[in-house]
């Protein structure tokens, strides 16, 4: 072998050498997930499932640390200001492509910032529900009523730019009618007025509306996802209510700073795929009402950018709102 072949050789095992190490060695450290919400709810779920299977499958402690405040805001910012190096992971949901359009700080990106490493998993969606005293039993005759009736019904959220919002406007949106909206401190005080009739309409996470609908409490019209849900299988999607391509869920996801680099993403996101996938996460998943997803990096930017634009034009039409 000549010494120029020798030392091109040397040249390229010199150059890919590093690249292999720091491939085997991450993580060598404890790696902090933050959720930027206070501790509860479905997404700490998600996230201590998927930090105990991670941990145990790269032997090393993925921990969750919360870092709540500013509806999210404060801890988004600061995963997205951390060193880019796989130790600092952030947990969150839909609600990141909402919040930066009712955020006067704009101290990050929530596109340009993060890495969209998966979306973990679907929300079963949302239930749109009425009062039963209502004279009307399908979503087509709420359309109808809310057009020869202006200004009648009103819906009930958990407060300006939530989620609950988001998708009322959505549907007023694409059904081209005006329902008024009630905003309250939480979603739960609108469910109880929704009951007692002081407002018409609430669009309530599944597992949360299940209890009221088996008791009469509430009449269920349309649930905002793709599919009909397991536990609600009567009970049509809007999209098939006739609100044609309506689809409007929650989702958790994991991200990773900017920058990080590409061996350390795609270790990631083998571990995580291969968690989604698991019998038992995807038992744990559906009792909570929650779908596995587990894409790839192109396909949840891809999800997020779509989600980014329609939220955008949402954030302007509730920002006009009194």
């Amino acid at each position: 072998m000549s010494k120029i072949k020798i030392a091109w050789f040397l040249y390229c095992i010199f150059c890919i050498t590093p690249i292999i190490c720091s491939s085997q060695d991450y993580p060598l450290k404890p790696v902090k997930i933050v959720i930027p919400y206070v501790a509860g709810g479905g997404i700490d779920i998600v996230g201590r499932t998927i930090s105990q299977k991670i941990s145990t499958a790269l032997n090393q402690n993925y921990f969750i640390e919360h870092i709540s405040g500013a509806g999210g805001l404060i801890g988004s910012n600061y995963v997205a200001k951390s060193s880019p190096d796989g130790y600092t992971l952030l947990m969150t949901s839909s609600a990141h492509t909402t919040l930066p359009s009712f955020s006067k700080e704009k101290s990050y990106d929530p596109i340009k910032d993060f890495i969209p490493l998966s979306l973990i998993a679907w929300s079963a969606g949302h239930v749109l529900v009425i009062n039963p005293g209502l004279p009307f039993n399908s979503v087509q005759e709420l359309i109808l009523y809310a057009k020869a009736n202006p200004g009648k019904l009103r819906y009930g959220s958990g407060g300006k730019g939530s989620f609950t919002q988001f998708a009322a406007e959505n549907f007023n949106l694409m059904a081209n009618i005006k329902v008024e909206h009630i905003p309250y401190k939480g979603g739960g005080q609108a469910i109880i007025d929704c009951i007692a009739g002081h407002i018409e309409i609430c669009f309530i996470p599944a597992t949360a509306a299940l209890s009221h609908v088996k008791s009469k409490q509430l009449k269920p019209l349309g649930i905002t996802a793709t599919t009909r849900w397991s536990e609600m299988p009567t009970t049509p999607t809007i999209d098939e209510a006739g609100v044609n391509g309506f689809n409007y869920v929650t989702w958790y996801g994991l991200f990773l700073p900017a920058k990080t680099p590409n061996h350390i993403v795609q270790k990631l996101l083998l571990e995580i795929q291969k968690i989604v996938n698991d019998s038992e996460i995807k038992k744990i998943f559906k009792e909570q009402g929650l779908i596995p997803a587990g894409t790839n990096v192109d396909e949840f930017q891809s999800i997020i950018a779509k989600e980014f634009e329609l939220n955008k034009k949402l954030a302007n039409l509730i920002n006009a709102l009194p």
